[in-house]
């Protein structure tokens, strides 16, 4: 749990998410064999919590170690260390009967390409024993407009939403979703939202990794960012952006009335009349600047509050911005 209202928590242990946690990854290390026998440590010391009725995002430059936390949780990799509990069992250890409660869908699709769309999600549909309605999801997420398409013939955003309706056909409990908005269009990336936030609200447990930060904003209850292999951050989007405190405060006076700033205020000049005090620390700092201000016989022109984006508090939390990206540059990476 956070300390304090408001406050993100760094490169803590899992926080406490109650006996209902539908995922739990504590202390997870992994490292693969490169060139010459050489270990590349992947994973360094992940740790997050997911729980039913929650969207958990994982953030992290490329490299840091998202998709092979997910590989790991879903039971796709074993550790060298750590443990992963998924929905209360080891993922390596439980057979079919944990698999059909939970769905997955991979970075690169994992789709077979010789296999058209929607024979290949009626094949997967068939293997559990109470799936969706094939054609109303098929419908929703617009694969019946190149139903009869080969697989290998498809674009990045069609093969996008197969991977995701192959994920949600067994109708999980726990769905874990790698870079699901990647490579869509702004109609189909609404879609996914859509569903995205049906599945929170019937109480299941969505984990998901992006690189679209705007995206995270969206839909997250609770973020996790993976720096170099390990959870240096998590909290909701809202203790995330307030790590610093309320916000930057942006102050500007009319020209030639800037009586500058009380001693003690650490803050940025913008302009010739204008001052930027970053993470605003409380109201006593406002409580000084009003002072100072009265004392002068002077009111400020313009008087701003601007909390940070995720994305700013991304970057402070995070070493590296290698790959961070917009929705105008959203393209299709392995992580």
């Amino acid at each position: 749990m956070n300390p304090s209202p408001g406050r993100a928590q760094t490169a803590t242990p899992v926080p406490d998410a109650g006996p209902d946690a539908a995922v739990v990854v504590s202390g997870l290390r992994k490292g693969f064999r490169g060139h010459g026998g050489h270990l590349q440590q992947v994973l360094r010391g992940v740790d997050l919590a997911a729980r039913p009725g929650e969207v958990t995002t994982l953030l992290g430059t490329n490299g840091a170690g998202k998709s092979t936390t997910l590989a790991c949780a879903q039971g796709l990799l074993h550790p060298d260390a750590g443990e992963v509990r998924l929905l209360g069992a080891s993922p390596w250890r439980a057979g079919a009967a944990l698999r059909a409660r939970v769905g997955v869908m991979l970075q690169d699709g994992g789709l077979p390409p010789g296999q058209k769309p929607l024979s290949y999600l009626r094949h997967v549909a068939g293997l559990y024993a109470a799936p969706r309605n094939v054609d109303e999801l098929a419908e929703r997420l617009g694969i019946t407009e190149f139903a009869g398409t080969g697989i290998r013939r498809l674009s990045g955003g069609q093969r996008q939403r197969v991977a995701l309706a192959v994920a949600l056909v067994g109708d999980p409990e726990v769905l874990f979703l790698d870079e699901p908005s990647a490579g869509l269009d702004p109609v189909s990336r609404q879609v996914v939202f859509d569903l995205i936030g049906e599945l929170r609200e019937q109480g299941r447990a969505v984990v998901l990794t992006t690189h679209l930060l705007q995206d995270a904003e969206r839909l997250s209850d609770i973020v996790y960012i993976i720096d170099h292999g390990r959870t240096v951050a998590h909290g909701s989007v809202a203790e995330l952006v307030g790590a610093d405190g309320p916000g930057d405060l942006h102050v500007s006076f009319s020209p030639g009335e800037d009586p500058g700033l009380p001693d003690g205020i650490t803050a940025q000049r913008t302009g010739a009349d204008s001052w930027m005090i970053p993470g605003l620390a409380g109201p006593e700092v406002l409580a000084a600047l009003t002072a100072h201000w009265a004392a002068h016989g002077v009111v400020p022109h313009g008087l701003r509050l601007r909390r940070r984006s995720l994305e700013e508090a991304f970057l402070a939390l995070a070493e590296t911005d290698d790959d961070l990206t917009t929705p105008e540059q959203t393209q299709e990476v392995a992580s």
